[in-house]
């Protein structure tokens, strides 16, 4: 009884141990930024690393914020990442609960060839939208960062469908009985017990839509439609890159996803387990 006793203290050991160490190799990055964010440029590539900046300079926020219109790229962000999540969440929701629930010629075969899109990379499909972007004349617009969601997405079909196969078969029966069609049941059923993975879902397309460089810079060329990744893009040039003010407006704008995370943390982390994507 000892041995076992110790054996079991001893993997709960390393188990807390490399979790520590994981812990910390997500945190030191984190502390650098917020480190670098308050230093003085000179400070940042002194040897040794000076880890507390002496003195604090709280000011590089203002300046990070006031240097560049930081409120309307934020506020083109919030518009392009809600519209994108929210229309992520709709389509992807109608496709799973399709796939998971209802019978219709050929499911397996298109829900197969809808998971198989998701091993063409995005650089291949990258000039073929944007030439139909161009002919719909929404080159310049927020269109094409956030339309295409209302299209659904294979890994958002994919995630959603595997929470809706879940759910108990009895309850469609009963609703069924009760004389509800499908888009009822839908609607009132199956949305209200899929938070946890809706909550999932919608997170992750948030924080793919808020983090987005790529998509805004191939479409955007106006100022005043910028995102706030295109505006961090800003304080780096090909022979000077002022890393105290990139720093101060990175952790400017990580405050709209901590907060997100924060309040979704409950539904996010059950729908990671329920969903079947961990591990």
């Amino acid at each position: 009884m000892a041995h076992k006793n110790t054996l079991k203290f001893l993997k709960t050991s390393l188990a807390y141990l490399f979790i520590t160490l994981g812990a910390l190799t997500m945190v030191i990055p984190f502390l650098w930024m917020i480190s670098t964010a308050l230093k003085e440029p000179g400070q940042i590539f002194s040897m040794p690393p000076v880890l507390i900046p002496k003195p604090i300079v709280r000011t590089n926020f203002v300046r990070a914020w006031s240097s560049l219109p930081f409120g309307l790229f934020s506020m083109n962000s919030f518009k392009v990442s809600i519209l994108g999540t929210v229309g992520t969440l709709v389509s992807c929701s109608w496709a799973a609960y399709a796939f998971a629930r209802l019978r219709f010629p050929f499911k397996n075969v298109l829900f197969t060839l809808i998971l198989a899109t998701m091993m063409i990379p995005g650089q291949i499909t990258m000039i073929p939208v944007f030439v139909i972007m161009k002919y719909l004349g929404w080159y310049d617009t927020h269109f094409p960062l956030w339309v295409p969601h209302f299209f659904g997405s294979a890994f958002g079909t994919f995630l959603l469908r595997q929470f809706f196969m879940a759910l108990p078969a009895e309850l469609d029966d009963a609703a069924k009985i009760d004389g509800c069609n499908p888009l009822q049941i839908y609607y009132k059923i199956f949305l209200p017990l899929s938070k946890p993975a809706l909550a999932t879902l919608g997170v992750l397309t948030f924080l793919s839509s808020w983090n987005s460089l790529l998509g805004p810079v191939i479409y955007l060329k106006t100022i005043e439609k910028f995102t706030l990744m295109i505006g961090l893009a800003f304080f780096q040039g090909q022979y000077y890159t002022d890393y105290s003010l990139l720093m101060s407006g990175s952790l400017i704008s990580l405050i709209p996803i901590v907060l997100l995370y924060i309040v979704a943390q409950k539904y996010f982390v059950q729908g990671i387990a329920l969903t079947g994507i961990k591990g």
